[in-house]
């Protein structure tokens, strides 16, 4: 059994079920009841490719009904999620308490970026800017806590407020937009509620904060400057254009700050030390850690969480293994001039 979120149905539908064929299992796949159109075709087209019927499986619905159908079923064998923790609980719990099925579970995050004093600041801008608003901020893997050492922050932090002011905001299908609408209105109206919460908790907002359109769900490149640790836009995935500003002085204080949260499932490094570069990369709890770059993502790169991130690994051979099952089989062998 899939169950797939709404913030990349095409690109989360091929990650599932390419390797369940592979490993020649058959399979429902229950898509977000916010983008299950994308799923109903790719099963249309499954068809047409010659998939034999009952191979691959797409069922509607909303999560408290099909979805929690699935997870407790006692035919399903396993179950691959990516989502919110709270679900995620809820589908190990169904597991449990069904047939024992495994389950593995990608779950979001709190991703940091870390810029060091000795990074291109040019380059460093960039990818914070693309880090925390690709796909409008949507991404699990977005980089929303900006780590910079104080020795370039206030350059860095400048460089943001400028980048924020050219950035085109509109319709997706124009080509010189950057950035789109949030997905519905629950979102936009939580991502809106998060903002509140920045100001009000004393972030100091650098710029954006608010909707930049009378028309559809749009809200303007956010970022907050001397965010501490403790405020709830840096302990919160909030799955929207909100970046998190925050100044740190050692190679340690970074390590700290980085690790000082509950998920655990990127995290990018930026320096011209490789000794940095392999000593923070060693001290982060992440699946993924990017140096020098951002969302570097490779098929044959398992990708995965730790901590409330969740558990299981995506792409790679480990993508592949989790779907089988290893089986021993003896048998004696008589008669053999080796024994």
């Amino acid at each position: 059994g899939h169950i797939i979120p709404w913030n990349f149905p095409t690109t989360m539908f091929c990650m599932k079920v390419a390797p369940a064929l592979a490993a020649g299992c058959t399979m429902v796949v229950k898509p977000a009841e916010q983008t299950p159109l994308s799923a109903l075709f790719y099963a249309h087209l499954s068809k047409r490719a010659g998939v034999p019927d009952g191979v691959l499986n797409v069922v509607t619905g909303y999560g408290a009904t099909a979805g929690a159908a699935i997870a407790s079923h006692m035919d399903i064998d396993k179950v691959s999620f990516t989502g919110s923790p709270e679900v995620g609980r809820l589908i190990m719990q169904a597991a449990a308490t069904s047939n024992l099925k495994p389950v593995s579970l990608e779950l979001g995050g709190k991703s940091p970026l870390i810029i060091f004093d000795d990074a291109d600041i040019d380059k460093a801008t960039d990818l914070a800017f693309q880090g925390c608003l690709y796909n409008k901020g949507e991404i699990c893997v977005a980089s929303s806590r900006v780590l910079v050492q104080e020795g370039i922050y206030e350059e860095v932090a400048k460089r943001l407020a400028e980048k924020a002011k050219s950035w085109v905001v509109g319709d997706p299908f124009d080509p010189n937009a950057q950035q789109g609408p949030q997905v519905d209105k629950n979102q936009f109206e939580r991502v809106l509620s998060y903002i509140r919460k920045g100001k009000e908790e004393g972030a100091n907002l650098l710029t954006g904060g608010e909707p930049c359109s009378e028309k559809g769900y749009y809200i303007s490149p956010t970022i907050f400057s001397d965010v501490q640790d403790t405020m709830e836009i840096a302990r919160d995935e909030i799955f929207g254009p909100v970046m998190s500003l925050m100044k740190f002085k050692t190679v340690e204080d970074a390590i700290k700050r980085a690790n000082a949260t509950r998920y655990g499932l990127a995290a990018g490094i930026l320096t011209k030390n490789i000794d940095i570069a392999n000593t923070v990369s060693r001290s982060i709890r992440a699946g993924t850690i990017w140096i020098n770059c951002y969302f570097a993502f490779d098929d044959d790169a398992p990708f995965g969480g730790y901590k409330m991130s969740g558990f299981g690994r995506e792409l790679g051979l480990d993508g592949l293994y989790m779907y089988t099952q290893v089986k021993s089989v003896v048998t004696p062998i008589y008669n053999s001039p080796w024994l």
